[in-house]
């Protein structure tokens, strides 16, 4: 590993111990240029598990064009990236931005973050100093490109002539299962095919159609850390209490106190709602999606300092909220999916640490009885019996805009031909 890594590279490495499952299966995969499909636990690494490859051959390829320049070799124009990242949503966007900011650091390979939510013109002038130097990548204020994107605002900054995508040799789908929920497909499928043919790819998801990997990968290797099938982090205790509807606050109230009350400093609490009108009269600070970006960033800073150590949120936190030191996490509404779940609970219990997660559940959310009951019997967390009452039953995931599309199907058999009479 150390031999195909360059020590400048290496350095965003210094403070661990060891690389995590996922990083030490990654890295060997994506570092001998194969396409890779991996599958692991929220808060495991999973960004350097392919930001340290991707910085790795971004150097190389800057080494090659250095040594075989030529007064003929053409130099990219503004706006070229050699490497992008896409994410569902501007918080797992700029968590992504921040890891590769700090790795690039050591070897001065920059990143850019586009997102939506944001003005535009900001971005686009960062987008524009994007360039390639064939004749001394490693210059100040040169080097190579990173982008980190949303797949919405990426792809008007394309057809506006911001950025362009054909110098790309690795493109990564960061929580690829989270963008075909949101209808990003279209939007995925423009951007890849904007691209080099010769990209490597690599995604990160729970779950993904064969289809659409079909369409992006060229016989990738699948990676998966743990048991198959949809788990939590086991460093977090998980506890789910079954609760009438109209008695969540009182339950709240009580929880805080039990969590929170008498502490000095308050730990920090991550508190999930399914809607922002669900916002109570507490002392805290929230974000859900209809806040500015501004206001969204005050919030998670305020959270992250410990001046406002609650932080109440919609599921626009549940990916990409990379805060240390969140002790609780408390669902007072369960979310539409088991997916969202895990990445909420995900929040806590993060590197190597440990953390609790409370759970409020109703019978507004008996679908999903089952599907929580094996997330809990995976973790070795206790199932309550109020839980299996509602039926262990598990239902194929649908998109909201696509349906069932993990349903089996065999795609050898031919299609039969019918003679209508």
């Amino acid at each position: 590993m150390k031999g195909s890594v360059p020590p400048n590279v290496l350095a965003a490495t210094s403070a661990f111990q060891r690389p995590s499952p996922i990083q030490a299966q990654s890295w060997p995969i994506v570092l001998s240029g194969r396409d890779m499909v991996g599958i692991a636990a929220t808060g495991s690494g999973k960004t350097l598990a392919f930001g340290l490859p991707a910085l790795t051959q971004i150097l190389s390829q800057a080494r090659s064009r250095f040594r075989l320049r030529s007064p003929t070799t053409p130099p990219a124009k503004p706006g070229q990236p050699i490497c992008l990242v896409l994410a569902p949503t501007r918080e797992l966007a700029q968590q992504t931005a921040r890891v590769f900011d700090e790795a690039g650091k050591s070897c001065n390979v920059r990143c850019v973050c586009v997102y939506g939510g944001a003005p535009k013109w900001e971005q686009k002038k960062q987008a524009r100093s994007i360039h390639w130097s064939p004749y001394d990548p490693m210059r100040e204020g040169g080097g190579c490109a990173v982008v980190v994107a949303t797949p919405g605002r990426l792809r008007d900054f394309m057809n506006d002539g911001d950025v362009k995508l054909d110098r790309v040799t690795t493109l990564v789908l960061d929580e690829a299962d989270r963008m075909l929920d949101l209808g990003f497909e279209p939007e995925i499928r423009e951007i890849a095919g904007a691209t080099r043919a010769d990209r490597q790819t690599v995604m990160f998801s729970a779950t993904w159609p064969m289809s659409i990997q079909g369409a992006f990968m060229r016989d990738p290797v699948k990676v998966r850390i743990g048991a198959e099938g949809l788990k939590a982090s086991h460093s977090i205790t998980q506890i789910v209490e079954v609760v009438e509807p109209n008695d969540k606050d009182s339950h709240l109230t009580r929880l805080l106190k039990k969590y929170c009350g008498g502490q000095t400093p308050t730990p920090r609490t991550l508190i999930f709602a399914l809607y922002k009108k669900e916002r109570q009269n507490w002392a805290c600070v929230p974000i859900h999606g209809d806040m500015t970006q501004r206001d969204r960033e005050e919030s998670v800073a305020a959270f992250k300092d410990g001046s406002k150590p609650l932080l109440v949120a919609t599921d626009v936190a549940a990916r990409g909220l990379d805060i240390k030191g969140v002790e609780y996490v408390i669902n007072y509404t369960f979310p539409l999916t088991t997916e969202d779940y895990v990445h909420r609970i995900g929040r806590t219990g993060r590197a190597g640490k440990t953390g609790i997660a409370h759970t409020l559940f109703t019978v507004h959310d008996k679908a999903r009885a089952g599907e929580l009951a094996n997330v809990l019997r995976e973790a070795g967390a206790e199932v309550p019996d109020a839980l299996t009452n509602f039926g262990t039953h598990v239902k194929k995931k649908e998109s909201k805009l696509y349906g069932a599309h993990f349903k089996d199907v065999d795609t050898s058999v031919k299609a039969t031909k019918i003679t209508f009479d």
